[in-house]
């Protein structure tokens, strides 16, 4: 029995040995094989999410904010601009993109658009933009955002790498977002969640016809009593904090029942949060800027038609203005065919920072040709380009992250084969936070969809 036991135990010893031996040759081969794919799709994953090194070398790079480089290159790593100019040291292994011949912009930022909100503006089903209601201060743009609109990947391939969506409709219309043109989830293209409420006044009167661009109907209110309104809603929403803040330093007073459009407000009368006004005439400005000033809110204005007849007053309120869509005519006849493209060089040389917007979603596609309509009347090229750039960056507190070609700031990137401003120029790349995001678009489709068809023809 004993020496059973002995050679059992010799046999055992000699088993785990071989067991050792091929789980250590496992171990080896695990190694061998599935470690170069794991690799693979790290590399993979680093272009997916942008921190792929990238080099753009030779391109003709327009800062925005500094001179431009005739032929120098910009280094991109972990999302961002990492080194820029003529003599940038191109580490191993970078992704090298040849760009002479082309130009390098930073990407287009549109300041007031319906993107991802509405699809098809006569098909009611897949319009989003607007609650019911007057006051909804509680709406945020993003919950409705519908990120795989087909309007979004048009816009990216014409040099738009991010857009404010702001709904609309009521007097409160809610929270605007500024978004990335570029993302699986609406929630993954947020920049800005709440970005700034979006108040809109009545419209500006006609005095010949009905135009196109804004609101076909007569205003019900004057402006003066919808900012009456809206002077009672914000000290309101003062009292509501009032009494919470009492409630919180005695127990002998009951905290006030909560109020949905007074909480969200809070950061409007705070200052915290601006507030886009749609305001649209000469008068109704001028009431709306003695309006903020008394409520002490950081305004921005959006729309302006008549603007160009108190430039003066506005820059000397220091409030910047989105100008709406120049595809509209002017709604006042006896201010000229000419007043909508005249309007923002009239801003611009009276010193108001001014930004483009397509004001849409199916035409956020054309928001540089709004820029180049304006430069055709006067604007100046560089002051155009700033519009749709850096300036709207400043107007929205992101010129840190976007606006311009700066190290550190994100690689948002366009290349272009000539102005990006020219309706005949082709977008050659685009680079969202450093990654190279796809042209496809709806219209590249029918296009090779209709191109092969004639070849067979």
């Amino acid at each position: 029995m004993r020496l059973m036991s002995m050679a059992q135990t010799g046999r055992q010893l000699k088993d785990r040995k071989n067991s050792n031996l091929l789980l250590a040759l496992a171990v080896l081969l695990s190694v061998i094989l599935i470690i170069p794919p794991f690799s693979l799709a790290q590399t993979a994953a680093a272009a997916e999410n942008g921190s792929e090194i990238i080099a753009i070398v030779g391109a003709r790079i327009v800062p925005v904010t500094g001179p431009v480089i005739d032929s120098g290159s910009i280094l991109i790593k972990d999302g961002r601009i990492a080194g820029l100019g003529t003599s940038i040291s191109i580490p191993a292994g970078a992704r090298v993109i040849e760009a002479k011949g082309l130009i390098a912009y930073p990407g287009m930022i549109d300041s007031y658009s319906w993107l991802g909100l509405e699809e098809i503006s006569g098909v009611r089903a897949t319009v989003d933009n607007r609650e019911t209601g007057r006051i909804n201060p509680q709406v945020k743009a993003i919950e409705a955002l519908h990120y795989d609109s087909m309007h979004i990947p048009i816009a990216r391939a014409n040099g738009i790498v991010a857009a404010v969506v702001a709904p609309s409709g009521g007097l409160i219309s809610g929270q605007s977002t500024l978004v990335k043109l570029d993302g699986w989830t609406n929630r993954e293209m947020v920049i800005k969640e709440s970005l700034a409420m979006v108040i809109e006044l009545p419209a500006l009167r006609r005095s010949r016809g009905e135009f196109s661009g804004l609101s076909r109907q007569q205003p019900q209110i004057s402006t003066e009593k919808v900012l009456d309104e809206l002077r009672q809603i914000f000290e309101k929403t003062r009292m509501y904090e009032k009494r919470k803040e009492a409630a919180q330093k005695s127990i002998l007073l009951p905290p006030p029942d909560f109020d949905e459009a007074s909480y969200f407000l809070l950061p409007v009368v705070k200052g915290e949060l601006p507030v886009i006004f749609s305001v649209h005439a000469d008068k109704d400005i001028l009431q709306t800027i003695k309006f903020v000033q008394e409520e002490k809110i950081r305004a921005i204005f959006y729309g302006v038609e008549q603007g160009f007849k108190v430039a003066r007053e506005i820059k000397q309120a220091g409030l910047p203005c989105i100008i709406g869509s120049l595809y509209s005519l002017p709604p006042v006849g006896e201010d000229g065919y000419d007043a909508l493209f005249l309007n923002p060089v009239i801003l611009n040389e009276a010193g108001v920072k001014i930004a483009f917007s397509s004001s849409s979603a199916s035409a956020a596609k054309d928001l540089p040709y709004h820029a180049a309509k304006a430069a055709a009347f006067g604007l100046k090229p560089e002051e155009a380009l700033k519009a749709v750039t850096i300036y709207p960056a400043e107007i929205f507190g992101v010129d840190k992250l976007m606006g311009s070609l700066k190290p550190g700031k994100l690689a948002n990137i366009v290349l272009t084969d000539g102005d990006l401003l020219e309706l005949g120029t082709k977008i050659q790349k685009v680079f969202i936070e450093g990654k190279e995001v796809s042209l496809e678009n709806r219209y590249t489709v029918l296009l090779e969809k209709f191109e092969q068809r004639d070849k067979r023809e």
